[in-house]
């Protein structure tokens, strides 16, 4: 139901969903842990995140000489509606306007010292800077607003960059990938769960040249957003109130292609025969082999066995857990993103059935490329043909293989 919501929130434009300083922290230290070094000599850009109510910019200006950044640049795109309410730079504010079209900045840091002499550098002293050295004002063009990533002036701070690290607008976020030129730069931005199986995104996972940040799939993302429209219609599970402050609730994960350490802890799992015996989801394991791929099915991610070398349909949640020296991923259901474990039917003569015996409406081609089963758990929506056969969708699956030298 978020999903769905989160989706009307897009198509309604209220996709400006603001990153908590906290969940940025986390984020970034475990790059730090994994290598002390992974910012340093570098650039880095921040290109939707305004210098004046951007967490992400207060993190990295703040921890600049602590990181070894060597320069630190930040955009603002023109009428953001939040201007002021993250950052709280003490009443600072943006110069105003010149050209009419709204307010796009660019802020360049190269240097932060101890202005107020308190002997370490910190916001206070990124404050002072802003002060003495206001930002640029972004020009944007007829097509792209100021402060735009896809306006001309952002795309050339973007090939100045070693590092893109954003919360980029979720209904934007295929296009802003696709600008960020993943196989070029070192990127950390954020997106919905379901970008996962996006035909952009699915093929990097699969090649290793992108993989899930370091920040667990067990929890969701709690957001801020200054549209009050966003909230509507959402059901409470979609919104959270903590200390009286409301907060967009967001199955979402951090997308990168910078290392981190859980990705090289391996999984401990039991063989076939213990999940059965032993597995703490014992009844609803069974490793039916798919109707229409040769592999078998395994709906959580620790009942992978550890003795099974043939092909295994997993959730998406295991990339959570995704070891690259581990496993092999070999494809994912739909997208056409599967060709190394091909579909080996169709069912075009099926048709959707509701469990009260009504038809949908709906025909078997709305299945065609989902891992299918031969069962009714008397529970979800069913396909059925005249013939009586009978079969359900698991839901979206991910293609695995163990890989010889960790068996």
């Amino acid at each position: 139901m978020a999903n769905k919501n989160l989706t009307s929130a897009k198509n309604a434009k209220n996709d400006e969903f603001y990153t908590q300083y906290e969940d940025i922290q986390k984020e970034v230290n475990a790059y730090l842990e994994f290598d002390p070094d992974v910012f340093r000599g570098k650039t880095i850009l921040l290109p939707c995140d305004d210098p004046y109510e951007s967490n992400f910019f207060k993190l990295f200006a703040s921890r600049f000489n602590q990181f070894g950044l060597k320069k630190l640049i930040a955009t603002s795109y023109a009428g953001s509606l939040i201007v002021g309410r993250q950052l709280a730079l003490s009443g600072l504010e943006p110069p105003p306007a010149k050209n009419g079209k709204g307010k796009g900045y660019v802020i360049e840091l190269t240097q932060v010292s101890d202005v107020d002499g308190n002997g370490i550098e910190d916001i206070n002293d990124v404050r002072a800077f802003l002060e003495a050295n206001p930002p640029s004002e972004l020009r944007g063009t007829e097509e792209y607003p100021p402060g735009d990533f896809r306006s001309p002036e952002v795309l050339k701070l973007r090939d100045e960059a070693d590092l893109i690290i954003t919360n980029p607008p979720f209904s934007l976020f295929r296009e802003f990938l696709s600008w960020v030129n993943p196989l070029e730069k070192k990127f950390l931005i954020i997106g919905n769960k379901n970008a996962i199986t996006y035909k952009e995104v699915f093929p990097l996972i699969k090649d290793n040249r992108l993989w899930t940040g370091a920040t667990g799939f067990n929890k969701d993302m709690l957001f801020t957003t200054p549209a009050e429209a966003a909230f509507n219609g959402l059901p409470p599970t979609a919104i959270r109130v903590v200390d009286g402050k409301k907060y967009r609730r967001s199955p979402s994960v951090w997308f990168t292609n910078l290392d981190h350490g859980r990705r090289h802890q391996p999984l401990q799992l039991m063989t076939m025969e213990d999940n059965l015996r032993y597995n703490d989801h014992k009844g609803k394991v069974a490793y039916a082999h798919y109707d229409n791929y040769d592999a078998i099915e395994v709906p959580f991610t620790d009942a992978i066995p550890s003795d099974y070398n043939d092909v295994m349909g997993v959730p998406i949640s295991f990339l959570d857990k995704y070891n690259p020296e581990q496993f092999e991923i070999l494809g994912a259901t739909q997208r056409g993103c599967h060709d190394l474990v091909p579909d080996t039917k169709k069912y075009n003569d099926f048709w959707e059935m509701r469990q009260n015996g009504e038809r949908t409406g709906s025909s078997g081609n709305k299945t065609n490329e989902n891992a299918n089963l031969r069962q009714n758990d008397g529970h979800k929506n069913y396909f059925i043909n005249a013939k009586g056969d009978v079969i359900q969708s698991a839901y979206q699956r991910i293609f695995i293989k163990w890989k010889e030298a960790s068996k």
